[in-house]
């Protein structure tokens, strides 16, 4: 089974992204994917606020 990439999305028309958008929203309605759904808003909000690492913090961290 083969990805899309968003290459390709991108260079659809706007109503068949949206298309691929709702598809993509039922999807993470599903139980399986409730874990996954929730990390990405989780995501999204640290991003909001800032409260990310940069690329030096984090290998600080792991005291590599």
């Amino acid at each position: 089974m083969s990805t899309l990439s968003i290459d390709v999305i991108k260079k659809l028309h706007n109503k068949d992204q949206e298309k691929i958008s709702y598809f993509v929203k039922l999807l993470l309605k599903k139980k399986e994917y409730k874990t996954l759904s929730k990390e990405i808003s989780e995501r999204r909000n640290e991003i909001k606020m800032k409260e990310t690492l940069i690329h030096k913090e984090l290998w600080s961290n792991l005291d590599v």
